[in-house]
């Protein structure tokens, strides 16, 4: 039995996280107390001062928790690439965003992998976390290790991909219990990346090569950006037809075989459903092959922030207002449900829309108390009976589980509802819901974003 692998057993090993975003931190604090002592690695000083002073910037993880296990000397933080030079395991949890040209931006891996080279030893394993393209793992980290340093992948060195699964707001499922799907570079290398996940989580899906592995995310992220673009589009022809989409999905879901329930809503937002089926489609235009389902997806999400402008136009309109000078109020700014995140949220952009044409538009969020819209700074307003009375349009672009709805609709003149929250409290006078009929008799397609 090798050194490395005795290590990891008796968690004897310590384990490095590059990293300590939504994916590394709780990944670090699972790892430590599962057994193992973990040096946390940002560049971010304000987040390494942030928790060494046990102060936690991530919902759902609470100070106590760190500084437990700080206080017990299972985790430190640091800054510094050097501190590496002791690491068994080392674990790459950077982001990985797209360029303005719609092309992958790897640069955070490289970064890393660059740090990495200087102070790498033999006998250790390397595991890339980060939403990348399939073949990136080899081209980024295995290729670079071989030219630098002379190491032999399986012999002098492991190399894994393990695609990170968290879903931010999700009580249910964690890292723990979610199945944690890993693949090697070689069958030696597989073996010991999945007896060390064997160690912190419940079930550890193995696959026969590391680009499995990171075609295995983009497949799951694709799936579900190509299903809610496609009841999108119903819900666009639903209200055009005059169907109540919600309605529809709710006794499709009855069937107990062969069907599964998306939902629409203003569009796709967050760190994985509007980026990695990107990445996917740069892999196929690369390799020749043109994927129609990504990119016609991908227009129906983007073209959501246009037909609900048109509906807030004629919601408008059927009061004999424009949106020129109204006070409309975005419910939510988030990606998702009760988290504090607003990436890619298609609220922002909807936000940026609004006050381009003119609107006075202004939002409340109980979890993001100001956002950065095109490089100016607005903050969330209170959420009171006078602001919400005095706005001639509330839309609901985030259904955070904190938010009265009920108080919402007695209090506000119009509602424009993207997420079906005030079904129990339905007026059609008052509420409108996105995918349901409204009448295009004056407005039809006036905006284009």
């Amino acid at each position: 039995m090798l050194i490395l692998e005795k290590k990891i057993q008796n968690q004897d090993a310590k384990v490095v996280v590059i990293g300590l975003g939504y994916v590394g931190l709780p990944l670090m604090l699972l790892t430590a107390e599962s057994g193992y002592q973990v040096k946390g690695l940002d560049k971010s000083s304000e987040k390494v001062t942030n928790l060494k002073n046990g102060v936690s910037y991530i919902k759902g993880i609470n100070n106590k928790r760190i500084k437990e296990l700080a206080d017990n000397g299972s985790i430190t933080f640091t800054e510094n690439y050097y501190e590496i030079n002791e690491a068994d395991v080392i674990i790459i949890c950077v982001p990985t965003p797209l360029k303005e040209n719609m092309e992958p931006d790897v640069s955070f891996i490289s970064s890393s992998v660059k740090q990495i080279l200087k102070f790498l030893k033999e006998n250790t394993l390397i595991i890339l976390e980060s939403t990348v393209y399939p073949g990136a793992t080899e081209e980024l980290i295995k290729r670079e290790i071989e030219k630098n340093r002379g190491f032999s992948v399986g012999c002098d060195y492991y190399l894994c991909y393990s695609p990170e699964r968290v879903d931010p707001g999700n009580e249910l499922f964690n890292i723990k219990n979610t199945p944690k799907v890993i693949g090697g570079a070689t069958e030696r290398c597989l073996e010991i990346g999945a007896m060390f996940y064997k160690e912190i989580v419940n079930m550890v899906v193995p696959v026969n090569s590391l680009e499995t592995a990171e075609m295995v995310k983009l497949f799951e992220n694709t799936f579900r950006a190509v299903n809610i673009g496609m009841v999108n589009e119903f819900a666009q022809m639903s209200s055009h037809i005059g169907i109540n989409i919600w309605e529809v999905i709710e006794a499709a879901d009855t069937k107990p075989f062969g069907f599964m329930p998306f939902y629409p809503g203003p569009g796709v937002g967050g760190h994985c459903i509007p980026v990695d089926p990107i990445y996917l489609l740069w892999k196929a235009n690369k390799i020749g092959f043109n994927s129609q389902f990504i990119k016609l997806a991908n227009e129906v999400n983007k073209d959501m922030i246009g037909f609900m402008l048109n509906e807030i136009i004629t919601l408008l309109e059927k009061r004999n207002k424009g949106l020129i000078n109204s006070k409309v109020m975005l419910l939510g700014v988030a990606y998702k449900k009760d988290v504090n995140d607003y990436r890619e949220s298609p609220a922002i952009k909807l936000f940026s829309e609004l006050e381009r044409i003119g609107t006075n538009v202004i939002y409340f969020d109980p979890y993001i108390k100001e956002i950065n819209n095109q490089g100016i700074v607005v903050n969330s307003v209170e959420l009171t009976k006078e602001i919400v009375n005095e706005c001639d349009l509330v839309v609901i672009s985030t259904d955070h589980s904190n938010v009265d709805y009920e108080w919402i609709t007695d209090n506000a003149q119009l509602i424009y509802d993207t997420r079906n929250v005030t079904k129990s409290t339905y007026n059609s006078e008052k509420i409108h819901v996105l995918g349901n009929n409204l009448n295009y008799s004056k407005v039809n397609k006036l905006i284009e974003v």
